[in-house]
């Protein structure tokens, strides 16, 4: 599995996948949707970053499961990194969680709700490290600019704007295709976040809905754009997952779609 840098990112080389569960909810779960994931990306010749979360801080209720923690989360992770040889990321909700979880990861992410907290963005800046930074969908593509050059201001030219949609009324997203070529102006890489743009926020009540069979064809159309990758949360059992399983993308599922994806974007680049 060849290392992720942040010459994977750009929008004209051949699509990277992000791709792991929501969040770690045990080793030996890990490492099975690890193993997977590889595997397929290996045999697709698909750059991988592996992603899954050691806490989702952000939950619909307290009744929400949050993930394994940070310090048991970062121990899988680099577990995942030593034994299949792949690049990892997590995201990170604190600025003092910034210099730890970058000993471990390639790559720290920004969450969706987080990505104007100031303080948060350039401690994770400070690490050296690739960003990337969910847009908000409480904003417009217009608003992402000043997220880079927050990033930007402390001498990192790494940053990743993932797409991951935006509130149309109560309870949905809708993802602007337009957004895409915007970003691309201000020479931003996009990330397509498939999964989470499928979203229902809040729609079970105490916690967030989703429709998986629009998975494919928004990500689809979003690589048909030209861009950098797709942000792809698989499960095995993604209707018994701890969060956001409405919106994952079931595990069996992952090899087809992800061959149909390269193609399109082989055909898109050529």
């Amino acid at each position: 599995m060849a290392e992720i840098n942040y010459e994977n990112f750009y929008n004209d080389t051949p699509l990277m996948v992000i791709s792991g569960p929501c969040q770690i909810e045990s080793r030996d779960h890990a490492m099975m949707i690890a193993e997977h994931v590889v595997n397929v990306c290996d045999d697709i010749q698909v750059p991988l970053l592996f992603k899954a979360s050691f806490d989702k801080a952000n939950r619909s209720s307290m009744s929400g499961k949050r993930g394994i923690g940070m310090e048991q989360g970062l121990k899988i992770l680099q577990e995942i990194k030593t034994q299949f040889g792949v690049s990892v990321t997590t995201d990170i909700h604190l600025p003092d969680q910034a210099n730890p979880v970058a000993e471990v990861v390639d790559v720290l992410q920004i969450p969706a709700f987080l990505c104007r907290q100031t303080d948060l963005i350039v401690q994770a800046a400070n690490t050296g490290k690739i960003i990337t930074i969910k847009k908000g969908q409480f904003l417009s593509y217009t608003d992402t600019n000043n997220i880079c050059r927050k990033v930007a201001e402390t001498g990192n030219t790494q940053s990743v704007i993932i797409e991951r949609g935006t509130s149309f009324g109560y309870g949905n997203l809708i993802v602007d295709m337009r957004g895409f070529e915007h970003h691309k102006r201000c020479d931003t890489p996009i990330i397509f976040d498939a999964t989470h743009s499928v979203q229902h926020p809040g729609g079970q009540g105490q916690s967030s809905g989703g429709d998986r069979t629009m998975v494919e064809p928004l990500s689809m159309s979003a690589v048909a754009q030209s861009i950098a990758g797709v942000f792809l949360e698989v499960h095995d059992d993604p209707n018994n997952a701890p969060s956001d399983g409405p919106n994952a993308l079931y595990l069996n599922d992952f090899k087809d779609l992800v061959q149909r994806l390269k193609s399109l974007d082989e055909f898109v680049k050529s």
